[in-house]
């Protein structure tokens, strides 16, 4: 399948011309020129601040578990209840 082509190109550029003028024109095609270029310049920053946090990131060292003292088990409350009084 192929894209657009040169004849698709100039088919919208004549019905960008019908639709917004030849004075609204120029205007859309800076504001669209203007975004563009906050657009590159948004992506440039965040691929920037992905580089510089991963290098400046810290050795992360799994938590040693710590020993845990064995409780006795305790009997439930259950179990309390049907014991023989002494």
């Amino acid at each position: 399948m192929g894209g657009i082509g040169i004849p698709g190109i100039i088919l919208l550029l004549i019905l960008a011309l019908l639709l917004f003028g030849p004075n609204k024109l120029p205007e859309l095609g800076r504001a669209f020129g203007r975004t563009l270029k906050e657009f590159k310049v948004g992506a440039r920053d965040i691929m920037s601040d992905d580089d510089t946090s991963s290098s400046s990131r810290k050795e992360v060292r799994p938590i040693e578990q710590a020993s845990t003292t064995q409780l006795p088990p305790q009997a439930s409350s259950a179990e309390a209840s049907r014991r023989l009084p002494e």
